[in-house]
């Protein structure tokens, strides 16, 4: 008997709300990926090290250690630098708009700008696409 989890593509979840992380993860393995999950940058990188995930969503405002944080670890880590990033957060500012938001990532020159970014509610389709892309 084979292991139907085999050869499926491992997405670490980050988000401090568990209804966010039980969606994104049912979302998720619904469309054939393996998921974990973590509720602070803390946990999240105790388990990027541990599992090596193939692609982080990341939520940004979380306790402990902030996505932002987490982010810029995960970038100079030489094990997880090249790890794909998708941001996943209600903090968009300016009534909503990610583009702000996306921008000031953009120029955090220290490290290079996430993968891809969504503001929640997420649209599901334009999610799952992003991810297949990143995985393909």
């Amino acid at each position: 008997m084979t292991d139907s989890n085999e050869g499926r593509k491992k997405i670490l979840v980050i988000d401090d709300e568990p209804s966010v992380v039980i969606y994104l993860e049912t979302l998720l393995q619904d469309n054939g990926y393996n998921t974990i999950s973590a509720s602070n940058g803390n946990d999240g990188m105790e388990k990027a090290l541990e599992h090596h995930p193939d692609l982080i969503c990341l939520d940004i405002t979380m306790p402990e250690k902030s996505g932002v944080s987490f982010y810029r670890d995960i970038r100079k880590n030489e094990e997880t630098k090249d790890i794909p990033v998708v941001i996943v957060t209600a903090v968009t500012y300016y009534g909503g708009d990610p583009e702000p938001f996306k921008n000031f990532l953009s120029s955090r020159h220290i490290v290079p700008a996430p993968d891809a970014f969504f503001p929640k509610p997420i649209d599901k389709k334009e999610f799952i696409s992003k991810i297949n892309e990143l995985l393909a």
